[in-house]
């Protein structure tokens, strides 16, 4: 079964489930809302917001509170622009886009109190808003020729739209790794740039001239691909399937076959691709770090007392269950979830007090050229 069948965030509402462990991806998110209101304010520059109009997608939404929180974000800003230029507001139209697995049914009961929250700051009169569903994958077509305005995208580009082929030797591994072979490194290397080349290219048919993107995803601080903020967090959950073979509960051959379909490029990467691609103009390229555990506000320190590695490891467990549960369970088995992510929260812990590794991110912003 392909890697569009079975990616998807944990369902619903519940303890494990992704919209009760994703306060980093909003703490991501919230982090780029800056350059988000500064990409929107230049949009005006192409008389953009005039039409109609304005076409919003949000690509890789998940299934939680935050796909609204920038749709809500954006209709302000553009509603606050319209009045500094005396224009009337356009109506708004927002797409969110996610795999076909995707929980859309938990976002649509978040509808009602984002319309109802739009109103109290917009007043009872203000634009209308409509928002819809597309499933599928942001590597391929998603919407008409020239139909948007503005593209979305938050912690869902590095991932993979699938597993890199020639991985055979990347034994006892699940990702790149310190003791991965060279032939590992670039089949990974070479994945993203096929992959995010497809999808520059797919969004250049879609946009407007003048259209923009702000994308944001995990990448790593340099070159090496072997950087604690570029393999760690996946060497510590291969650490915890070993543990789980040697208490005979996996085997050694389930780990050999399994790798997971994510990349965290470095900042050459990225460049090198937008340029080769040459439909867009990087207008922004910027880059900020935030911590495993999204309740850890601590960023002086480059390592945690005892106690607070403990929660560390157990909310960074929370937080990686939420994302990769569907892909373990569908090749692991679902009965060796919970025993799987015990021993993850101990070794992330274990990890955190002598080294708190950071997330590394990218946030970028394009102009279709």
């Amino acid at each position: 079964m392909g890697t569009a069948n079975i990616l998807h965030m944990n369902p619903g509402n519940g303890e494990s489930s992704y919209a009760s462990n994703s306060l980093l991806q909003e703490t991501v998110i919230r982090k780029t809302l800056p350059i988000l209101r500064h990409t929107i304010k230049g949009i005006t520059n192409h008389d953009l917001f005039f039409s109609d109009c304005f076409k919003i997608a949000d690509l890789g939404c998940s299934s939680g509170k935050n796909t609204l929180l920038v749709a809500s974000k954006i209709i302000n800003v553009v509603t606050e622009m319209c009045k500094e230029n005396n224009c009337k507001p356009p109506q708004f139209q927002v797409c969110l886009n996610d795999l076909f697995e995707n929980d859309f049914n938990n976002l649509f009961k978040l509808l009602p109190s984002f319309y109802s929250k739009l109103k109290e700051e917009n007043g009872e009169n203000s634009c209308l808003c409509f928002i819809s569903a597309v499933p599928g994958s942001f590597y391929g077509r998603l919407f008409a020729d020239k139909s948007l305005h503005l593209v979305h995208s938050s912690y869902s580009l590095h991932w993979l739209s699938q597993v890199p082929e020639g991985l055979e030797t990347n034994a006892l591994n699940i990702y790149m790794a310190k003791t991965s072979p060279p032939s590992v490194f670039q089949a990974y290397g070479k994945q993203f740039k096929t992959d995010f080349t497809k999808f520059l290219q797919m969004r250049s048919q879609e946009l407007v001239c003048g259209g923009h993107m702000v994308l944001t995803f995990a990448g790593r601080s340099v070159a090496d691909p072997t950087s604690d903020d570029g393999c760690c967090l996946w060497e510590l959950l291969a650490q915890s399937l070993l543990d789980l073979v040697k208490e005979g509960l996996v085997q050694e051959t389930d780990i050999n076959s399994f790798n997971v379909p994510v990349y965290y490029p470095c900042e050459d990467e990225v460049r090198n691709v937008i340029e080769n691609e040459g439909s867009f103009s990087l207008e922004c390229l910027t880059t900020f770090k935030v911590n495993w555990d999204p309740f850890d506000d601590d960023y002086k320190h480059v390592n945690a007392s005892d106690e607070a590695s403990q929660t560390h490891g157990e909310n960074t467990a929370k937080m990686v269950r939420a994302g990769m549960e569907p892909l373990l369970a569908s090749h692991f088995g679902k009965s060796k979830i919970d025993g799987l992510f015990q021993k993850y929260k101990k070794h992330v812990a274990q990890h955190q007090a002598n080294n708190k590794t950071r997330f590394f991110n990218f946030v970028i912003a394009l102009a279709k050229k």
